[in-house]
């Protein structure tokens, strides 16, 4: 099969009704944060597990995001640096409204 001499565009979904937005070349929604920060707002974006290189700590359950496990990056709105970014597993993200942070972000 041909390779693509062009990239393809992004594609703007969102399960929960977020906006999309764009962080560099990935696609990031806009959602709502985690419990205790329900009126912040959160870029997201998916990090599929080939992908996933390096070893996290998830602030979800304080347990690790190892690599080649597809998770999710969140970083705040209003921040937006590379230090502001926190690595969850999906399913830490997907519940994250209705239990806190079991690790402080810093």
């Amino acid at each position: 099969m041909p390779r693509r001499n062009q990239p393809r565009k992004p594609v703007r979904r969102s399960d929960d009704g977020g906006t999309g937005g764009l962080f560099g070349n990935a696609l990031a929604r806009e959602e709502a944060g985690p419990a205790g920060y329900d009126d912040e707002r959160y870029l997201v974006r998916r990090i599929p597990g080939a992908r996933a290189t390096k070893t996290y700590r998830c602030p979800g359950c304080d347990q690790e995001v190892r690599p080649g496990v597809a998770h999710v990056v969140a970083w705040p709105v209003d921040a937006g640096g590379a230090d502001d970014r926190r690595h969850w597993h999906t399913g830490c993200w997907a519940g994250r409204r209705t239990r806190g942070l079991t690790r402080r972000w810093s």
